[in-house]
């Protein structure tokens, strides 16, 4: 069972989450608060395998919650609108696995919280193109470590990263052995000069490779 702390200062997009959830036979809310104070304890208490945390809140914000809290969460996948763009681009920099929409149904819910229970992130390419203005205005000098260009088959393999797909997944998608997807994966940490999946489609949203 896969256990899920739920954060939201809207007492009806917590019902109606925790509604959704308990219609899956592996997934359940085990704990849930209505800011990030209160959930600071309330993590704190409960064994769970992710968070779902909303990003603008009263108080202590999902974003704040995260910067505060940095390395001592469960993995953590940001509940947010369009209109969240900047704060979510933050709340990825401070470590979270991913993001998934209000609105959203309730199969891509599960398997948003599936894949990221599982150790995937979960970046859905729905909002790059909304968002991507607001990263590339923030690129960094860091850039100039990326030591050489992806190649179209590295470039598949990190959109589908970024889409929240494990190296299994991945070689479903595309075809070749989970062995030779791990190699591209591999080389797409070494050429964008990063440690790991999560900073891999970051860099890939500044460059506009996703």
């Amino acid at each position: 069972m896969i256990r899920v702390i739920l954060v939201d200062d809207q007492m009806l997009v917590r019902s109606g989450i925790r509604g959704l959830l308990e219609l899956t036979p592996d997934i359940r809310v085990v704990a849930e608060a209505a800011d990030g104070l209160d959930a600071v304890g309330i993590i704190a208490a409960t064994a769970a395998d992710v968070v779902l945390l909303d990003v603008r809140m009263p108080q202590c914000s999902g974003i704040e919650l995260l910067r505060r809290e940095q390395g001592r969460l469960p993995p953590v996948i940001l509940l947010t609108t369009f209109d969240d763009h900047d704060a979510l681009f933050e709340g990825m920099r401070l470590g979270a696995r991913g993001f998934l929409l209000k609105d959203i149904s309730l199969e891509r819910l599960a398997d948003g919280i599936r894949s990221v229970a599982a150790g995937n992130t979960l970046f859905r390419p729905a909002l790059t193109e909304r968002t991507r203005a607001s990263f590339e205005s923030s690129r960094r000098p860091a850039l100039d470590t990326v030591r050489s260009a992806l190649t179209e088959r590295e470039t598949e393999v990190l959109a589908l990263m970024a889409a929240g797909l494990n190296n299994a997944e991945i070689a479903a998608a595309l075809g070749p052995s989970e062995g030779t997807v791990k190699n591209h994966v591999s080389s797409i940490l070494s050429k964008l000069a990063v440690r790991d999946r999560v900073r891999a489609v970051l860099r890939g949203l500044e460059m506009g490779y996703i």
